[in-house]
């Protein structure tokens, strides 16, 4: 029943959805939050479980998406997160269904959300070390994160991602230790630039590890070698490791998310939704484009669909952060969603 899809004006079909199912999250990332935390939105403002059902729907059935990522916040502490799942599992055609997750609480709910149908997850970790780990995050909640990947691993949520960022003068160090522990967990390690989107607007591109950095330091320990693989619209570009081998008996691979230093905007194929409803057609957009109003409003879904449509044609050609009329977006990482 697909019609015309997610095309923007500089020809860039968005196949992706990331929908963030919370703002809420049980960490306190330095990087994204305050210590105290944020004011979180009205449950009369989030979606409701049905209302996400239906969006991620459309978004299928008429808009072209092969790829759905629940994210938040946390997306483990939404209720309904098994529900959701499992009525994304029965769309035909079928989308590939994954998470992002700071990994608490992910040793019980592995097996639950692989049975509802998720395919994969990307556990959020920048430290191996627990006091770092409680200074970063201000809570002592490092072996649940371990527990949680590997009961990913063990319910066969694979590949089984690992996301980390690296702060100047906090944990830039510990990138090999990183990549040591995932390449003999057999996990896939993927380091993320700093991006401007905290909450505290504090970011800081002069104390921003760069992709550049990350790849010395790795390199002084590791052999990468180029990726052969097409990279497409991922956002991480990788190498394999010289050595070793991933858990699929392939060649182990290590990524660097460039989001500020190396921007991939040109293959972007992504579009967000907010968990009250807003879509995002960039994660650095000023703008929002509200579909919970039009669901509640009774609007069908060839309306929602041709909402959907006008936003994500209105995307700039890149996030612009290069530029010095940059503002960084009022929402802050936890409520747009990764």
């Amino acid at each position: 029943m697909t019609t015309a899809g997610l095309v923007d004006q500089y020809g860039r079909v968005a196949t992706d959805l990331r929908v963030s199912l919370t703002d809420r999250c049980n960490l306190r990332c330095t990087y994204c939050m305050p210590a105290e935390g944020l004011a979180w939105l009205p449950n009369s403002l989030v979606l409701t479980d049905d209302e996400v059902i239906r969006l991620v729907r459309v978004a299928v059935e008429r808009l072209g998406v092969d790829e759905v990522r629940f994210t938040g916040g946390e997306p483990l502490i939404r209720p309904g997160l098994t529900k959701i799942v499992t009525a994304a599992a029965e769309l035909s055609p079928r989308p590939r269904l994954s998470l992002t997750t700071n990994g608490i609480g992910l040793d019980k709910l592995a097996r639950p959300l692989r049975d509802a149908g998720l395919d994969r997850v990307n556990v959020s970790l920048d430290t191996l070390d627990a006091e770092r780990f409680d200074r970063l995050t201000h809570r002592r909640r490092l072996p649940d994160v371990l527990a949680g990947l590997a009961a990913a691993q063990a319910a066969g949520l694979a590949p089984v991602k690992i996301n980390s960022v690296l702060m100047r003068d906090i944990n830039e160090d510990e990138a090999p230790a990183l990549l040591r522990f995932a390449l003999a967990e057999g996990y896939q390690l993927r380091f993320i630039e700093q991006m401007p989107l905290d909450a505290q607007h504090a970011w800081d591109r002069i104390r921003m590890v760069t992709a550049k950095e990350i790849l010395s330091t790795l390199e002084a320990e590791f052999t990468l070698l180029p990726d052969p693989a097409e990279r497409g619209g991922a956002p991480a570009e990788t190498w394999l490791v010289d050595g070793f081998t991933g858990s699929d008996g392939r060649p182990a691979k290590v990524g660097v998310i460039g989001s500020v230093t190396r921007p991939f905007c040109g293959d972007c194929d992504r579009t967000r939704l907010t968990a009250d409803g807003q879509v995002r057609n960039c994660l650095f957009a000023r703008e929002e484009s509200d579909l919970r109003g039009a669901l509640r409003g009774g609007a069908d879904d060839e309306e929602i669909a041709r909402r959907w449509r006008t936003a994500m044609w209105a995307k700039r050609a890149g996030h612009g952060i290069d530029d010095p009329t940059f503002l960084q977006p009022a929402r802050p990482m936890s409520a747009i969603g990764g």
